[in-house]
């Protein structure tokens, strides 16, 4: 098994317990508010981190932790971004808009990298992300909220991007740390400066599921889910990356045909989320295909 396999698997590895926290955080998303829970969340990532990786975190340059903040700053505004639009969204809006970062991300690579994906990377780019139109569709007219989502779209992209272009120039374990630990900063900044500056702030009443919830996306979600990620890019492409991040959606959906929301009741299953499911696991085996080339599966472009 390649170095490329064994991080492509980890990746994908992520993206169901990525997937299986959409039904865990709606069902505590009307008792806690969305900042308060992601500054707690990514807190408790940033102590598991720092326990775990504490060996690799002495001697760390200024340098390098202004390139993770830069990491860490695109994954708080994209989140942030993401239930702000969901005010004024629907979910599966939501879903399909930030999932269109698969598109992005290899755009983005031949602007900033100067990389160009593999013919058979744009095929599987393009299944992928019309695995998730089928998922999650868009509906309606265009609103603020799908503005919203289509920054946060750009923003998680540019995480995968700047991974990408700091994980080979720097420890890659001080380079996980660094980006949780600044969007919790800034998750906790959001959260005084909103309670600071919102009159009549409703106490936030703790309770098992709430505190099981944090602990639960807090170390697997985020400690776990963005530590793997951020090594693992070092070992891949962000293509690839963002390609197998789109199995989130569809984890997703299979743990809400599973988990009961608080009312007990689940979703059921549709041909449309069959039909994409089955497209993005299409688009990701033909990523895995070797045409003959005599270029490699990523080259510099002149």
């Amino acid at each position: 098994m390649t170095r490329q396999l064994k991080a492509d698997l980890s990746i994908l590895s992520i993206t169901v317990i990525w997937g299986s926290s959409f039904i865990i955080m709606k069902n505590i998303s009307e008792d806690i508010p969305a900042y308060a829970y992601l500054a707690m969340r990514f807190l408790v990532a940033a102590t598991i981190m720092a326990i775990i990786f504490h060996k690799h975190l002495k001697g760390m340059k200024f340098s390098d932790i202004m390139r993770g903040s830069l990491i860490g700053l695109m994954l708080y505004a994209g989140m942030m971004l993401q239930v702000l639009g969901l005010k004024t969204t629907t979910a599966s809006n939501s879903a399909f808009i930030t999932g269109l970062n698969v598109v992005m991300v290899p755009i983005i690579s031949v602007l900033l990298l100067k990389k160009r994906p593999p013919i058979n990377a744009v095929i599987g780019v393009f299944l992928a992300a019309l695995g998730l139109f089928f998922i999650a569709g868009f509906q309606g007219n265009w609103v603020i909220g799908d503005t919203l989502t289509l920054i946060c779209a750009l923003c998680f992209a540019l995480q995968i991007i700047f991974i990408d272009k700091y994980a080979s120039d720097m420890n890659i374990y001080q380079l996980a740390f660094i980006q949780v630990a600044s969007a919790a900063v800034l998750y906790l900044l959001t959260w005084v400066v909103y309670t600071g500056t919102t009159a009549n702030t409703t106490p936030i009443v703790f309770n098992s599921r709430i505190i099981l919830t944090i602990l639960f996306t807090g170390a697997m979600g985020t400690a776990l889910g963005y530590g793997v990620q951020t090594i693992a890019q070092k070992y891949t492409t962000p293509t690839r990356t963002a390609l197998l991040l789109t199995c989130e959606p569809v984890f997703g959906a299979v743990f809400a045909l599973i988990v009961p929301d608080i009312h007990g009741n689940t979703e059921t299953l549709t041909i449309q989320t069959i039909l994409g499911s089955l497209l993005i696991l299409s688009g990701m085996l033909i990523t895995e295909i070797k045409f003959k080339s005599k270029r490699g599966k990523l080259h510099k472009l002149s």
